[in-house]
């Protein structure tokens, strides 16, 4: 990691600190600490302790780039519901939204494209063999018209006439 990231990820933690803290209070939790997360872990966000304490991961998986600040915040609000339900319930989801609503309200959680961020690389052209392409026919195997006026609708969404449950209980 070199400096600016180190940088970007010192400024990171420091504020989900200050806001994890707002957040705290405000639901009255029993925040411990906030902490980044180990930047060998990949397959979660966040991770939530008994005693209090939250890790965070600020990374990309691929490469060292820090994640952008709402998916933080976001992870933050989710680790933060854990300290009053721990589990995945349908209170904890409901406890969840509230905070992260609340987080919203003070404009802690901002979703969409981050201020700070350089404009992307201008669009280039796709290569002539690619923009000439012509899509393949899918096997018949996979043409399937589940979009066909009705299909979808009697198929999948409706229950079976009765006689067709009866016959498959006399097969059972």
């Amino acid at each position: 990691m070199n400096e600016l990231e180190r940088a970007a990820r010192d400024r990171a933690i420091e504020r989900l600190r200050r806001h994890g803290e707002l957040l705290a209070r405000a639901f009255e939790l029993p925040l411990r600490s906030i902490e980044p997360e180990d930047e060998r872990v990949k397959r979660r966000y966040g991770i939530c302790f008994a005693d209090g304490s939250i890790r965070i991961r600020l990374h990309q998986v691929r490469g060292s780039d820090v994640l952008k600040y709402s998916v933080m915040v976001d992870t933050l609000c989710h680790e933060l519901a854990h300290l009053r339900h721990f589990n995945h319930g349908r209170r904890f989801w409901q406890f969840y939204r509230r905070i992260l609503a609340y987080a919203a309200r003070q404009g802690i959680y901002r979703p969409g494209p981050e201020a700070s961020l350089a404009p992307s690389t201008p669009f280039r052209a796709l290569p002539a063999a690619i923009q000439n392409a012509q899509p393949r026919p899918a096997p018949a195997a996979l043409q399937l018209d589940l979009f066909a006026p009705g299909k979808w609708s009697q198929n999948v969404l409706q229950a079976p006439p009765p006689e067709a449950r009866a016959a498959r209980r006399s097969r059972a």
